[in-house]
Parts: C-alpha cells; sequence; structure tokens
C-alpha cells in the first residue's frame, strides 16, 4: 500500500470508528472523484462554476490590478487548473504558478496542459494535503507578491474552526501578497437542493464513489447498491449537508475489521457551508487579513474577495 493509499485508509478507519461516521471530502478527489467533478460543473442545476467564472472573466483586470505585477500564484486545492487561466491571462508577467492538490495524477495532467498553454510560465505542482502543514518552494526571485488563490467555495467545506484555522494559515504563508478567494452566497434552499440534487444523478455517482475508491484502493467490500446519496440544505447553519445512507443493515469489512452498519445509518461525506459577504470579511479579518475588493454576479449567486495579505 503506498503512502496516499495508506493516509486514505487511516483516516478512513478513523473517520467509520466515530459517531456519526465520517469521511473526509478531501477523498473525493481520486483520478475518477476529479472526472466526476468537473463534470458536475457542467450541469445545469450547478450554477457555483459557471457563475464563479463569469465573475473572473468579467473582472479579470480589476482583480489583476489588485495583486500586480510579476505575481506567483498558489493556487490551493487546484483541481482542473481551469479557473486560474483567467487570471494568467489579465496578471502582468506572472513569475510562478504553484497548484496544490491531494490527487497527484490529476494535478500532473493538469500542470502539463497548462505548461504546454503557458510556456513562459514556471509550473511547480506540489502534490500535498494543503488541510495539513506543508512547505512551499522557495519565493522565485525577481517575483513579485506571493497571492493564494482559493476559487470554488472550497473554503464552505470546512467547520468554521477549520476555515479560521485555514485562512490564518494562508495570512502567515501570504505576508505581503494576498489572497484571492471565491465563496458561495446564502441563497433559496430550492436553488441550493438542486445544485447538490442534479436530474442525472452525477453528484450521486460522486458520493458513491468514496466507497468505490475504498473497494479499489483498500481491498474493502462495501456494497455500492447498499448505500444512497443524501444531500439537503441546513438552513440554521447555513450549509450543505450530504451523506451516503445505509439502505439496510449490513456489514463492510476494511483492512481487516468488520463494520456495522444499521439501517438508515449515515455517513456524512460533505459539508458546503455558504457565506454573506460581510461573513466572509468578518472571518477574513478575524484571521489577520485585510478587506479589499468583492465582486459578485448580477443575482449575488457567489462572490470573489481580494484579501491582501498583513506587511
Amino acid at each position: 500500500m503506498d503512502d496516499e493509499a495508506s493516509s486514505f485508509g487511516r483516516e478512513l478507519l478513523a473517520g467509520l470508528a466515530r459517531r456519526p461516521r465520517s469521511i473526509s471530502p478531501k477523498f473525493f478527489y481520486d483520478v475518477a472523484g476529479s472526472r466526476l467533478f468537473d463534470a458536475i460543473c457542467e450541469l445545469p442545476e450547478y450554477y457555483p462554476t459557471r457563475t464563479e467564472l463569469s465573475i473572473l472573466a468579467e473582472r479579470a483586470g480589476e482583480i489583476a490590478q489588485q495583486i500586480g505585477p510579476h505575481a506567483e500564484i498558489i493556487e490551493f486545492g487546484a483541481g482542473s487548473l481551469h479557473k486560474v487561466r483567467f487570471l494568467l491571462d489579465a496578471l502582468k508577467a506572472p513569475r510562478r504558478f504553484v497548484p496544490i492538490d491531494i490527487s497527484g495524477e490529476h494535478l500532473a495532467q493538469a500542470a502539463q496542459a497548462l505548461r504546454a498553454d503557458y510556456p513562459g510560465l514556471d509550473v511547480q505542482p506540489l502534490v500535498a494535503d494543503y488541510t495539513k502543514p506543508f512547505s512551499l518552494p522557495r519565493e522565485a526571485e525577481g517575483s513579485g507578491p506571493r497571492v493564494g488563490f482559493f476559487p470554488g467555495s472550497t473554503l464552505g467545506n470546512f467547520s468554521p474552526d477549520e476555515a479560521l484555522a485555514f485562512l490564518q494559515g494562508a495570512a502567515r504563508a501570504l505576508r505581503g501578497g494576498g489572497l484571492l478567494i471565491g465563496v458561495d452566497l446564502v441563497k433559496d434552499p430550492a436553488m441550493l437542493h438542486a445544485a447538490y440534487n442534479d436530474a442525472r444523478g452525477v453528484t450521486a455517482r460522486f458520493n458513491l464513489n468514496l466507497l468505490v475508491r475504498a473497494n479499489a484502493e483498500l481491498g474493502a467490500d462495501f456494497d455500492l447498491a447498499g448505500f444512497s446519496h443524501s444531500a439537503f440544505y441546513n438552513a440554521p447553519h447555513q450549509r450543505i449537508e450530504m451523506h451516503l445512507v445505509s439502505r439496510a443493515a449490513q456489514t463492510v469489512n476494511l483492512l481487516g475489521q468488520s463494520l456495522h452498519f444499521a439501517e438508515a445509518e449515515a455517513i456524512h461525506t460533505e459539508y458546503s457551508h455558504k457565506f454573506t459577504v460581510e461573513g466572509l470579511r468578518t472571518l477574513a479579518a478575524r484571521a489577520g487579513f485585510g478587506i479589499g475588493p468583492v465582486w459578485t454576479d448580477r443575482e449575488r449567486l457567489f462572490s470573489v474577495h481580494w484579501l491582501p495579505a498583513a506587511q
């Protein structure tokens, strides 16, 4: 078992031993999961990606003015490296791009494609879990500010305490630069429900792929037909909650352990917290960031914030 599988196995066992049971959403993104998420982003019900892309496309020039020339861009949870292209096209002579992702194979493929399209850019992919301590490469000689890029409302996957801790760490790492972050906004619950329960069932397959991955990488024997996808909006906590629900009493074997599931017992797989503009700004200020411009779409579905870091 390689290091990545070992980490997955240890954390999966620990999460399923807890009550309520849980799996970290960072494990969604193996190669198959990353491709399924790319497919989700194309769905008509899933507004966040196209809305954020429209903001980046329309406001790229203004964003580039805030960032400044010769920037070094650090993207947390980089995925397919599509959104950063809007920044790279607008920035003046960016020096280096460091995409960070837990899925090494998917990251390598995306980085290779980016190098081909931006031959003058130093692209240094970093396979790491950005939710844990890791080391960034030494700043490039002659580079301008070190700028973080955290799109996709991924901050919403964290608990409030985890979100604050991430932002505090980013503020320290990006001192002298800043963070460009996209977050989904609170809105009509019906629209949120549809976004996570698409008619084609792609999000359900994405959720269930966690069990597919456990079977393939860890030799588990999850019965995929024995679990169903569940996603709903928890209005008091302003978050989508996603779960895998056991359809019947059953036993699953995982790494030499027998795990017993009761009928209707749920495995929590993801939170997706939604924000208000002022709520995100308050959280950023607590973490040590300054408050810069914010850009939203006309319907105020999504927001992109520039948060300058302390000098």
